[in-house]
């Protein structure tokens, strides 16, 4: 593992970048207490796909209807 102050990782952010590329934990630090871990980005590869929820939930038919008093709110009748 190495270890980098703020100042340090400023002046040198390429070279740690590249020693995290090439599999080394490197840590910043502020007044010598760690603070922030650079790690590699690991993009998932695998394809999302939906429909795993498909007939295991159901909505009630009158989900988009509002009971009267709060419609009114929204309308601006309640005062």
């Amino acid at each position: 593992m190495y270890f980098a102050n703020i100042s340090d990782a400023k002046a040198s952010l390429s070279r740690l970048i590249e020693m995290v590329s090439n599999g080394e934990d490197v840590v910043i630090g502020k007044a010598n207490k760690p603070v922030a871990r650079i790690i590699p980005f690991d993009k998932d590869q695998s394809n999302r796909k939906g429909g795993q929820w498909n007939g295991r939930i159901k909505i009630s038919d009158d989900f988009d209807t509002l009971p009267g008093d709060i419609q009114d709110a929204f309308d601006g009748k309640l005062q």
